[in-house]
């Protein structure tokens, strides 16, 4: 494994040290994990970007139910 020195601040030190899932965690895994949560494997297909802009247009012309509605509406009430 190739190694390189980076500068970073003290603060940011810090904040790296205190996502450590245990003291003896190298910074390079704390930095791996946060990548792998960066890091989207599976980005959205046309389809559920389509759905995704139908259920907006439905919230901004208000065509959207509270959970009691709905509960309501499959009671029978």
């Amino acid at each position: 494994m190739t190694s390189v020195t980076v500068r970073i601040d003290s603060s940011l030190r810090d904040r790296l040290n205190a996502l450590k899932t245990h003291p003896q965690e190298s910074y390079n895994e704390v930095i791996g994990r946060l990548v792998d949560i960066a890091v989207d494997e599976e980005p959205l297909n046309d389809e559920a970007i389509r759905d995704l802009e139908r259920s907006l247009e439905d919230l901004r012309a208000r065509r959207v139910y509270t959970l009691d509605e709905v509960m309501a509406e499959l009671k029978g009430e």
